[in-house]
């Protein structure tokens, strides 16, 4: 009879099943009891449990945080394959009781820590036996030193192509997601290990007592790190979190506000890329573009929507847009050069603009590009304050202006621009506020601070 697809068991699971069970197979008719070292297996294997157990999850990549690799490197050293493939399995076994993970994820992790560190340790010693290399040659510590790699790779190439199959994503792009993070502490851990095996040649089990010590000490302050990433995290997503609500609250107030906030930002980055700023500029100051208006929030209606002429009085207040705006941006962590860029949205070359009065280059370029974005837009688009006009009309103008309110060089680089572009590029009905805010990317992007490498 045939079994439903429902039914079917895994080939992961069943692959890792029989790899397990021919590891073990393989390692204990290998094991050579008569020669073991068991006070240095017993020591190891304490260090690596207490270090597994006290593992913890983190980032966004749920990498775990342990110190027992360097114990099973050591042992692939000094205790030959056999014995380094019992250490990882029972290591991996314990550990297990801590993190209560699925019962696939055991059998893989099983079957990894049995095949690796055998692996691993046999290629190390053809290779030193191969090359004549005794401790105390530079080039057995190399080998120490890539032995640690070779593992490593082994370890995650495995693991990639399990959870590859298990969720579909591309190897390569599983590696580009999660390697990039763990790199660096990794190559720390590879000198840690180096360090490791020439100290217990020359101190013995002493060594290992200060390893344990070490360990547990650089575990402890990195998980304290680790946590207090977390809480930045989650506090950048708050704050941000916060900023989108007051700009989709805006947006539902006025949606003219948002569709020219769109329109802004489209047309600044369009600039940015003309004026050959970086990919980091363009992003910024399409940001910016986004956010430019964010002050307008504190606006009454009467204001914001355009209810009758302007007073000197109203006008006042629209004048503060810009400062408020800053502030507002400001609090979230990353986010000062929007700020900046906010700030100085109104002012003028001359300098007769607003809040500060600054002119020529003390105004940032990127401000600049948006001050020209924006004078177009709020002419060809209905907003609180005029009827539109032409694209022509409204190009007619910003050359106008050029030199006193406006920089000429970033008025001539948009004429270019919308020569060159289809009318769907410049007809701002069609830009979609809520694709160009992207918010979730923007708090990644901006707000997090920088991540602790594990």
């Amino acid at each position: 009879m045939a079994v439903s697809a429902s039914r079917r068991i895994p080939f992961g699971i069943v692959f890792n099943f029989v790899a397990l069970v021919a590891g073990a197979v393989f390692v204990f008719t290998r094991f050579d009891w008569g020669h073991l070292n068991l006070g240095l297996f017993v020591a190891l294997a304490a260090c690596a449990i207490a270090s597994d157990l006290q593992a913890m999850r983190t980032g966004a990549t749920k990498v775990r945080v342990s110190g027992s690799f360097l114990a099973l490197i050591t042992a692939m050293v000094f205790l030959g394959p056999a014995p380094a493939a019992l250490l990882g399995v029972v290591t991996v076994a314990v550990g297990w009781f801590a993190s209560r993970e699925e019962p696939h994820f055991l059998l893989s992790n099983l079957a990894i820590y049995c095949w690796v560190p055998f692996v691993s340790a046999s290629l190390f010693a053809d290779v030193r036996d191969g090359l004549g290399l005794h401790s105390g040659d530079s080039g057995y510590y190399l080998l120490v030193f890539g032995l640690f790699f070779t593992a490593l790779t082994l370890n995650f190439t495995w693991v990639a192509l399990y959870i590859s199959r298990a969720t579909g994503e591309p190897v390569l792009a599983l590696a580009r997601r999660v390697l990039p993070p763990v790199v660096p502490s990794e190559l720390v851990s590879a000198v840690f290990a180096v360090g490791l095996v020439k100290f217990y040649e020359s101190l013995g089990m002493v060594a290992l007592v200060f390893f344990a010590l070490l360990l547990g000490t650089f575990q402890y302050i990195l998980r304290e790190l680790l946590l207090s990433q977390q809480r930045s995290d989650q506090l950048a997503s708050f704050q941000v979190g916060m900023l989108s609500t007051l700009v989709h609250t805006l947006d539902l107030r006025d949606r003219m506000t948002a569709r020219h906030s769109a329109a802004v930002a489209r047309y600044a980055r369009e600039i940015a890329l003309a004026a050959g700023c970086t990919e980091e500029e363009q992003e910024l100051v399409h940001t910016a573009g986004l956010l430019h208006d964010l002050g307008k929030f504190v606006f009454p209606d009467s204001i914001l929507k355009g209810e009758g002429k302007l007073s000197d009085a109203d006008w006042e207040i629209v004048k503060t847009h810009p400062e408020q705006g800053a502030r507002l941006v400001e609090q979230i962590d990353g986010y000062g050069p929007v700020a900046e860029i906010i700030r100085a949205h109104h002012e003028r070359i001359d300098g007769t603009g607003y809040p500060l009065g600054i002119s020529g280059d003390a105004i940032p370029k990127l401000a600049r590009m948006i001050s020209v974005a924006d004078t177009y837009d709020v002419m060809t688009a209905r907003d609180s304050y005029r009827e539109p006009v032409s694209p022509e009309l409204a190009l007619a103008e910003l050359h106008r202006v050029a030199g006193a309110q406006l920089d000429a060089q970033y008025v001539e680089l948009f004429t270019d621009i919308i020569a060159a572009t289809d009318v769907a590029f410049h007809h701002g009905e069609d830009a979609d506020f809520d694709r160009e805010l992207q918010i979730e990317r923007r708090v990644r992007a901006y707000a997090s601070p920088a991540r602790v490498a594990v």
